[in-house]
């Protein structure tokens, strides 16, 4: 029997369509019987616990549930009193959940599978489960055959408690529970060096596993655990015999891309997608379209009378003059270096509200902007806002799939 854990919480409801799915992927994929746990909390409705039970059923495989708010409350409230409200605010309290497997899971299971739950098993999970752990605690893809900048990335990295090439993502683990278990006061323990040194917990649970484990993982090659975003900018146009993680909002509508189409031809076979589901997703483009139009108004009362001021980098300069149709007399102002920004800073003071800068660089910090007093869809907007898949902005239809 193959053993693969979920850790759930689903403050709206919605969410758990996202595991059921990836759980789907991992049945229609694995010939071989597997229980998947799942360790939820009170978020976790009676409807979509049958449909979980349903989804087992109709592959001839089983589902148990663990009310971790019930079982462990004295670590979660620990958790919430001891760690910086940033990163619970930051991340579902669910991605704790995983520290708890080996206590939770009974005693006769030695190994299992951990999975989240923005996954795709498109391969056979008995070739990840049948990996030699040795004398090792995890098997984990480490950072690195993802993402280059892991030094850079990561906090235990930059402060050297971790080597870059050793620092694993916690998306796809497979755990020595026995092993696991030397670290049952794990959650305390971690809670103490955040206190001490808040440095260290930007990744929460992720950082934690590495602080205590990054020495003692079985690296794991990286068809166990492929980023979506990164395979994107690889040009891997075709889904492969893969673990994928979307990590984040990289899930999409756009079936043209293969990796949201892999994602929706598994969602289509669970008990999620129903007439109820067309429904939302009507409303959420009803909405778009309302968006939409409501923009095009307040553009219109935010040009009334004022001037246009752009600010972007020195190689999209052509493609905004041609975008937005850029006059002559009207200024841009290029972003190449502090001096650059100091000037565009100077030059919104100075405007009294008389012009709207257009910025169109990526990551920007228009909070600092609002901080100090100007205000968004006055003085400045997002350039990117106006930009379309025309001009290689794709559309984010993320809220359409988070509604569903």
């Amino acid at each position: 029997m193959i053993h693969v854990c979920f850790g759930l919480h689903d403050a709206t409801g919605r969410y758990s369509k996202f595991t059921c799915t990836a759980i789907c992927s991992l049945f229609d994929n694995t010939t071989s019987a597997v229980t998947v746990h799942i360790l939820h909390d009170s978020t976790l409705t009676q409807d979509n616990r049958e449909k979980f039970i349903y989804l087992a059923g109709q592959y001839n495989q089983r589902v148990n549930f663990y009310n971790v708010e019930i079982l462990y409350a004295d670590k979660l409230n620990a958790i919430k009193k001891n760690l910086p409200n940033a990163l619970i605010n930051r991340y579902s309290i669910a991605t704790f959940y995983r520290l708890l497997i080996p206590q939770i899971l009974p005693n006769d299971i030695d190994r299992c599978i951990y999975l989240d739950s923005d996954t795709l098993v498109n391969l056979d999970i008995k070739a990840l489960w049948q990996i030699d752990l040795g004398d090792k605690t995890l098997a984990a893809v480490p950072e690195i055959l993802n993402r280059p900048d892991v030094k850079q990335a990561f906090s235990l990295c930059r402060e050297g408690l971790v080597k870059r090439e050793d620092y694993f993502n916690a998306g796809v683990l497979l755990i020595n529970t026995k092993l696991f278990l030397d670290k049952k006061n794990l959650i305390p323990d971690w809670c103490e060096v955040l206190n001490k040194n808040p440095q260290y917990g930007e990744f929460v649970d992720q950082d934690a596993l590495n602080y205590y484990f990054s020495t003692q993982i079985v690296h794991l090659p990286l068809k166990f655990n492929r980023f979506i975003a990164y395979a994107r900018l690889a040009h891997e146009l075709n889904a492969e015999r893969k673990i994928y993680h979307f990590a984040g909002e990289t899930f999409g509508m756009n079936i043209q891309d293969s990796f949201n189409r892999l994602w929706m031809k598994y969602f289509l076979k669970t008990p999620w997608f129903d007439e109820e589901t067309i429904g939302r997703l009507y409303d959420g483009f009803q909405q778009m379209h309302i968006g939409l139009k409501n923009f095009m108004i307040q553009v219109s009362a935010m040009m009334s009378g004022k001037e246009r001021v752009f600010f972007t980098v020195p190689q999209n300069l052509d493609a905004i003059k041609k975008i937005f149709s850029v006059r002559d007399d009207e200024e841009i102002i290029l972003a190449e270096n502090l001096e650059s920004l100091k000037k565009f800073l100077y030059a919104m003071k100075s405007s009294h509200g008389k012009k709207v800068f257009f910025i169109v660089l990526p990551n920007f910090p228009f909070n600092l902007l609002m901080q100090a007093g100007f205000q968004f869809g006055r003085d400045f907007v997002n350039g990117f806002d106006f930009l379309s898949e025309a001009h290689g902005v794709p559309m984010n239809s993320y809220p359409l799939i988070k509604a569903m």
